[in-house]
């Protein structure tokens, strides 16, 4: 139970997020397509008097450092299934967007929960450790194994998807969060009354992941989140439309917002639509990464 240990954790975009209606739980039925981009967490985990998280890095103001952070809450569940006190120190260093829809809590949870595993010397297997993945959240599970997943039900089935090659993106960090939930509310009262169709991921849309082509990825990529987050956060048509007049293949809202994505064809490419939303004054930066990322990993 000596020293530390540190996993790095990727962030994600959807490139396919098709959502249900609202099911008698309050949950969306998802069929939602992950990416696993390299911008990545790293949180290290180390033996404590009692459980404690401290964050640094971008945004590290907006993160929770009480027992609603979830890798506090991953440390806290695996502790209790194997009756042992979460006595650890948790520290989060950040480098995915806070709040931004690339599911930057859910990867620091899914990368305590494989630290506080390896300090403990618990041995879980990787099926025990989605279980309580999926327990901690819908995106959690995927942040543990990355690469690329269709996710079903509320997104914490995983299926592994194949990807062909590499794709190049930008992401557009917005001044401010979005609350998740109050995405999804606007989704269901700007879908209220009319016919939700069932979740499914498009066909062309995984053809085009297998192939490695980006061009094609572009055509196909859908967010049904993006209406409400427009709604709630209008300005940020002004950012997507920045990045297309750049020379992106494609821009999406990511996730539930404010973030927004911009497929390219290459590392040159990016460079340029990073510096022209940049220089636009409609984000606060701009980053460039690449997919498919590794899972969780410890350095």
């Amino acid at each position: 139970m000596e020293g530390a240990v540190t996993v790095r954790v990727p962030a994600k975009v959807n490139v396919r997020l098709a959502v249900g209606a609202a099911r008698p739980d309050g949950f969306h039925d998802l069929a939602n397509v992950f990416l696993a981009v390299s911008l990545h967490d790293e949180v290290t985990v180390r033996p404590a008097q009692a459980l404690t998280v401290t964050c640094e890095g971008p945004g590290a103001d907006l993160v929770p450092l009480d027992g609603t952070n979830l890798a506090a809450r991953a440390a806290t569940l695996l502790a209790a299934r194997h009756g042992i006190e979460p006595a650890v120190h948790i520290h989060i260093a950040k480098d995915i967007p806070v709040a931004g829809g690339m599911a930057g809590g859910s990867a620091d949870g899914a990368g305590a929960l494989l630290a506080c595993d390896a300090l403990w010397g618990l041995g879980s297997t990787r099926a025990e450790l989605l279980d309580i993945c999926a327990e901690l959240g819908s995106d959690v599970p995927f942040s543990l194994v990355g690469g690329a997943a269709l996710g079903t039900g509320r997104g914490e089935r995983l299926a592994p998807l194949d990807t062909g090659g590499t794709f190049h993106w930008v992401f557009a960090v917005a001044d401010g969060g979005l609350s998740t939930p109050a995405v999804y509310g606007e989704f269901d009262r700007l879908t209220a009354g009319t016919e939700v169709p069932a979740p499914e991921a498009s066909p062309a849309l995984l053809a085009a992941l297998g192939s490695g082509d980006a061009t094609a990825l572009a055509a196909a990529l859908a967010n049904d989140l993006q209406p409400a987050a427009l709604s709630l956060r209008p300005a940020l048509k002004d950012t997507l439309d920045t990045g297309l007049a750049a020379g992106a293949l494609a821009a999406i809202v990511s996730g539930s917002g404010p973030t927004t994505a911009y497929l390219v064809k290459d590392e040159e490419s990016a460079r340029a639509v990073a510096a022209a939303l940049t220089a636009s004054g409609t984000c606060r930066t701009a980053r460039t990464a690449t997919s498919p990322a590794a899972g969780a990993t410890i350095l």
